[in-house]
């Protein structure tokens, strides 16, 4: 019987066509680029190459170029986000310190397969680019992040979980510098141990200090 398109099966019928659009997985793959390179030197011929698609998809799906990378920004800033608001639900300060660090020194340091480094640091504040917006958004994150932290102190302060004498401010000034040290370092390829070391210390100093009335 001679085959036709009514009686060839669905397999075969699919046969040759195009895997599916993964859009999370051209995201990921979007963010190594401009982790390793920066948005000024990452190219649209690198990300249709690396993404496996068109110059004409690409715009489809994103945009632009700079809309594949404010997306990128978006989605792994937001694991940021997410770590905060897990902090500064836990009930002591201890662990509202630990968690902002030693989680986030897990963070950057994810296997590169599932996660492309501190974006955040890398390609957005140290590019010399015209991604404004997208700069906008980070350091509405910084700010809502440190919004969040300085609250939980200020409610550690009410509830005498530290010492009357703490600075909410500048509690939450030294804890976001030490942040902020955390991520440029594991940028610089710093090994997490080296880099959970540093947390631990850091959030050791601070507790001492916390419980420690001044004299």
């Amino acid at each position: 019987m001679e085959r036709t398109i009514y009686n060839a099966s669905v397999t075969e019928r699919n046969r040759g066509r195009p895997r599916a659009f993964d859009r999370d997985r051209a995201v990921l793959e979007a963010a190594r680029l401009f982790w390793r390179r920066g948005y000024s030197g990452t190219s649209t011929r690198a990300l249709t190459a690396a993404l496996g698609l068109s110059t004409s998809s690409l715009y489809a799906a994103f945009g632009s170029k700079a809309g594949l990378f404010e997306e990128a920004v978006r989605t792994y800033a937001e694991r940021y986000r997410e770590i905060y608001q897990r902090a500064v639900a836990a009930k002591d300060m201890q662990t509202v310190i630990e968690r902002v660090l030693t989680d986030s020194v897990h963070e950057f340091t994810r296997p590169s397969d599932i996660h492309p480094g501190c974006l955040i640091s890398s390609a957005v504040m140290t590019d010399s680019t015209s991604t404004l917006d997208t700069r906008a958004y980070i350091a509405e994150l910084h700010s809502s992040n440190e919004q969040a932290l300085h609250a939980r102190i200020e409610r550690a302060i009410q509830y005498r979980e530290v010492t009357a004498e703490t600075d909410a401010a500048a509690l939450t000034g030294l804890i976001q510098a030490v942040w902020h040290g955390l991520s440029v370092r594991s940028n610089a390829e710093t090994a997490r141990d080296d880099l959970l070391a540093t947390a631990q210390l850091a959030q050791q100093l601070i507790c001492q200090q916390l419980t420690s009335p001044t004299t």
